[in-house]
């Protein structure tokens, strides 16, 4: 099994080249330009364009079940031979409540709070946002137990940017990680 990434902006394309990604997911404002790095097939990038907002805000694009629907499918027709990427602007919201969607939706069975607990140690900067978890549980039938599960993890510490990470898939993975 393939891995999942996180990162800012900033730090997208040696990122994609560092892991070798061949999938993208972009979660950044409409109107943003994002260049696609080298190695990134248009068939293989998903642009949701939306802000980093949990309530709607005049003038802001407010993220809908159409893009939780389409960042799910995305992730599920990933074959996993490659790495993927998931960006947002920063790398702290956006995109690690994305890595958290994935890390529920490839592994119907996990425990939605030993994924949060994976996050959190593989990125203490991470506030997922929460709108996009709350989306994802419905979508998933998780039954609130996503929401709650970052909920506690709560908002993690302050930084103007992530640090690039991964994200574990599995329990396993996550394991592994604590163990280093």
């Amino acid at each position: 099994m393939s891995s999942l990434h996180v990162s800012p902006l900033s730090r997208l394309s040696e990122t994609v080249a560092a892991v070798r990604a061949r999938h993208l997911v972009t979660l950044i404002n409409v109107g943003t330009l994002v260049e696609r790095p080298a190695g990134i097939d248009a068939n293989r990038h998903l642009f949701l364009g939306m802000s980093d907002i949990s309530t709607p805000l005049e003038g802001h694009v407010l993220a809908g079940q159409d893009h939780i629907e389409r960042l799910i499918a995305f992730l599920r027709d990933w074959d996993r031979e490659a790495p993927m990427v998931i960006h947002c602007w920063a790398g702290i919201s956006r995109s690690t409540a994305a890595a958290y969607i994935a890390a529920c939706a490839l592994n119907p069975d996990r425990d939605e709070e030993e994924a949060a607990d994976a996050l959190r140690i593989a990125a203490p900067s991470a506030t997922p946002n929460a709108r996009l978890v709350a989306l994802a549980d419905t979508a998933l039938g998780r039954r609130g137990r996503m929401i709650r599960a970052i909920g506690r993890i709560g908002r993690g510490t302050d930084a103007f940017e992530g640090t690039p990470f991964a994200m574990p898939l599995d329990r396993r993975a996550s394991y592994r990680t604590r163990q280093r």
